[in-house]
């Protein structure tokens, strides 16, 4: 795939989901009611958006009150890092990061537009992806990488798709080898998911009543499954 790194952030990985989800590209970038969708199609309208869904809370309304909506998150599972000389464009060989993604990634960001998540024509699509991110050495940090500006990701290979259709469907979210009852921090380190971006899934999964709050172990709440 070419690309050309820097000019849109996350262009591409945006463009290559797009292409995957609706292969003809008449149907993307349509104008619709002073918004500009994603996709629109027979099946409604797909919006792909990577973070920052608060953005999209004055379309997805519009949006949802006419239609189906899908609003799709691709949830990276694995990325190789590039690093970029600022100057000479030099670029280092990828070397695969230690960090691991896991669909619960979309929990933060669904957290912002909490209101919309019981509508019924919105459908939220987590794909997982792998992912080559070129980033450009202008941190702060002696080797520039802590703090360092990230100038593409480019998708490598897509996962199977989690639909959250229901409120049910949330329960997917869910890491796996959680013990009943558990705390918010066994629940962030099998999410991977810092302390506030934990309080944000948690939050979302006790809407969605797949999770319940179920009292205290010293001074950290406690969690539970629903049936």
């Amino acid at each position: 795939m070419e690309t050309s790194i820097g000019t849109y952030q996350e262009r591409a990985l945006h463009a290559e989901l797009k292409r995957l989800l609706e292969p003809d590209e008449t149907l993307h970038e349509v104008r619709y009611k002073g918004y500009i969708a994603d996709i629109l199609n027979a099946n409604g309208a797909i919006e792909v958006q990577t973070r920052s869904f608060e953005r999209l809370r004055a379309k997805l309304t519009c949006f949802l009150n006419d239609m189906p909506v899908t609003l799709v998150f691709p949830a990276v599972r694995q990325k190789w890092l590039v690093w970029i000389h600022p100057e000479t464009g030099e670029a280092t060989k990828k070397r695969r990061s230690p960090k691991v993604g896991t669909i619960s990634s979309v929990l933060p960001e669904l957290y912002k537009i909490k209101p919309l998540l019981h509508h019924a024509n919105l459908r939220v699509l987590v794909i997982p992806v792998d992912v080559l991110e070129y980033r450009s050495l202008t941190g702060w940090s002696a080797d520039k990488k802590r703090g360092s500006t990230r100038l593409e990701r480019i998708p490598a290979a897509f996962g199977t798709g989690v639909s959250l259709d229901v409120p049910g469907d949330y329960r997917q979210l869910i890491p796996a080898g959680l013990e009943n009852p558990f705390t918010a921090s066994a629940f962030g380190a099998l999410a991977k998911l810092n302390s506030r971006h934990t309080w944000c899934a948690l939050n979302v999964l006790t809407e969605m009543h797949v999770l319940t709050r179920c009292g205290k172990r010293g001074n950290a709440y406690l969690y539970e499954r629903t049936e």
